[in-house]
């Protein structure tokens, strides 16, 4: 049989197999312009099957992403959701935010990770800097847990694979639902981007609650 292309276990299965309970981590809504940054969490214990297809959520199709969902669920041992609203964002500044939304993310578990693989070359776990805000910034207790960063993990890491699609799915389809109630940016097609569209309804018709007013947002 020859070698899976996609994501795998290989970093997963060192720790898998002295007993850690192990989370991938990822993260969607960076870089919008509107909606909610929102992070992923999917927990392994054993090393069972990978789902089919499952790969950087980035590569696939929505209709694969929302395929994959449910099978995703079904192979981890737990997942969870954490989100950090666009007023939140523009409050704490975005590493605070990462923080928050990765924390409830972990939360949402069914019980504590003991070792975490997250996407890219920054420990979501902490927050370096707080700025001082009228919102109360949670506790974060999740920054002394042992954190492997990887570039481009959701490429190579199954569990953060799996993250990155429940994170995007989850994502994508609040910004169709907050849509209908702001008709006028196109969120159903942009989900909160800064498309040539989305920006050119801002100049439009101005930013509304779901924008993230701290950016250098379009203006008229």
């Amino acid at each position: 049989m020859g070698k899976r292309s996609g994501p795998s276990l290989e970093f997963e299965l060192p720790l898998l197999e002295r007993g850690e309970r192990v989370v991938g981590i990822d993260e969607v809504g960076r870089g919008a312009l509107a909606g909610p940054l929102v992070v992923g969490a999917v927990m392994l214990v054993a090393a069972n099957p990978i789902p089919d297809g499952l790969t950087d959520s980035k590569l696939l199709s929505a209709i694969r992403r929302s395929a994959l969902e449910e099978p995703i669920k079904e192979w981890s041992h737990s997942w969870g959701i954490g989100w950090a609203s666009a007023r939140e964002i523009d409050a704490w500044g975005m590493r605070t935010a990462l923080a928050v939304a990765s924390t409830r993310a972990l939360n949402e578990l069914s019980e504590r990770p003991t070792v975490a693989l997250i996407d890219g070359n920054l420990n979501l776990l902490i927050s370096p800097i707080q700025r001082e805000s009228e919102l109360v910034i949670p506790e974060l207790p999740y920054g002394s847990m042992p954190v492997s960063t990887l570039i481009k993990g959701d490429r190579t890491s199954a569990a953060i694979a799996g993250a990155s699609v429940l994170a995007k799915v989850a994502r994508d389809r609040f910004m169709r639902e907050l849509s209908n109630e702001h008709p006028n940016y196109g969120w159903e097609r942009n989900v909160g981007y800064g498309t040539e569209s989305h920006m050119r309804a801002i100049r439009e018709y101005g930013p509304c609650a779901q924008h993230r007013q701290s950016w250098k947002l379009p203006t008229p």
